[in-house]
Parts: structure tokens; C-alpha cells; sequence
């Protein structure tokens, strides 16, 4: 009778260990996903047609006839991505549990391409500015880089959700080069190991 009760009581120990990394899981998913909700927002203020996006296309323009306007850079793009890698070396730093950090990983990864996802998709029937697709370039094409460097699975990087998010910015790519006379500047879906990497 008393080893069933040990048996019993361990089992439940165990379940109660596995919610609390579940939910310590939820919790810091939650708080990246919050900061990357904030680039998003940040690039929202580009979307066609808003009031933001005519003052600054109109400004631009107008000023562009008299001086060289310069585009916005990629410091957006680069201060989320240095707040993914300095996170990932601090959990990695700081918990031994493989197990863990490789789910939390999982979760993290999935959890951001589904919401670049939705927010791509809430904007299917406008064309992207050339700032927001080049910052969603660069931070799609680094976020799977450094996932998988840090153990992330083949077939959770490329899930369906990276595939919508991936042809929706190969597309936009596409058109953009055509309608634009600056480019993107060497930014591309392309995948290639022998682009420079310029956030180490």
C-alpha cells in the first residue's frame, strides 16, 4: 500500500513539474511575442493608404526633387533580431534542461512566423512598402537561421505557416523589384550561404 501511494504521489509531482515548464514556456513565448508584436506595429505605420504612410510618401517625393532623401534604415530589423540572439544565448547560458529549451525554442520559433503570418495576411490586399518588406525579409530570414542554429527542427522550420510567410515575401520581392528604381539593396529570400552576414 504505501509503495502505490509513493507511486502515486512522484506521478503527480511529475504532472505538476510538466505545467509549470508548460506554462513558464507560455509565459516567455508571450513576452518575445509582445516585442516582436511592437516591430509590427512600428512597420504598420507604412501600410498603404494610412495617414503616415501619405505624408511620408508625399514628403519623400517632394523632397526628393531638391536633395538625396535617404530610406529608412534597418535598425528595426537589426534591434529585434539582437533581442532574439542575446535571449537565446541567455537561456541557453542560465537552463540546463535540454528538453526544455529545445520545446521553448519549438514554441518560440512557431509562434513568430505565425504572427508575421497573420499580420501578412491581414494585409493581403495591400502591396507592401518597401521598408516593411525589407525589415520582414531580413527578420524572417534570420529568425530561421538562428532557430535552427540553436536546434530547431527541419520540419517545424519549414511548416506550412513559413511557406505562406515565405511565398508571400518572395512575391512582394518580386514586385518590388520591378516597380522600384532603388531595389532592396542585396536583401532577398533568396537563401544563400554566402550572403554577408551583417548582424553577428
Amino acid at each position: 500500500l504505501e509503495g502505490a501511494q509513493e507511486q502515486q504521489y512522484h506521478s503527480k509531482i511529475d504532472l505538476l513539474i510538466e505545467e509549470t515548464f508548460q506554462e513558464m514556456i507560455s509565459l516567455l513565448v508571450s513576452k518575445f511575442v509582445f516585442v516582436l508584436e511592437g516591430v509590427l506595429s512600428k512597420l504598420s505605420r507604412y501600410d498603404e493608404g494610412t495617414f503616415f504612410s501619405s505624408i511620408l510618401s508625399f514628403t519623400v517625393k517632394a523632397a526628393a526633387k531638391y536633395v538625396d532623401v535617404p530610406q529608412p534604415g534597418m535598425d528595426l530589423a537589426d534591434t529585434y533580431i539582437t533581442f532574439v540572439r542575446q535571449n537565446q544565448d541567455i537561456l541557453r547560458d542560465k537552463v540546463n534542461e535540454e528538453m526544455y529549451i529545445e520545446h521553448l525554442f519549438d514554441r518560440w520559433y512557431t509562434t513568430t512566423i505565425k504572427v508575421i503570418c497573420v499580420w501578412l495576411t491581414d494585409r493581403m490586399d495591400l502591396q507592401l512598402h518597401l521598408y516593411q518588406l525589407k525589415t520582414l525579409i531580413k527578420i524572417v530570414k534570420k529568425s530561421y537561421r538562428d532557430f535552427r542554429l540553436q536546434g530547431v527542427l527541419e520540419g517545424t522550420l519549414n511548416s506550412k505557416t513559413y511557406e505562406t510567410v515565405q511565398t508571400r515575401l518572395t512575391v512582394e520581392e518580386a514586385t518590388a523589384s520591378v516597380s522600384e528604381s532603388g531595389g532592396l539593396q542585396g536583401i532577398t529570400m533568396k537563401d544563400s550561404d554566402e550572403e554577408a552576414e551583417d548582424v553577428k
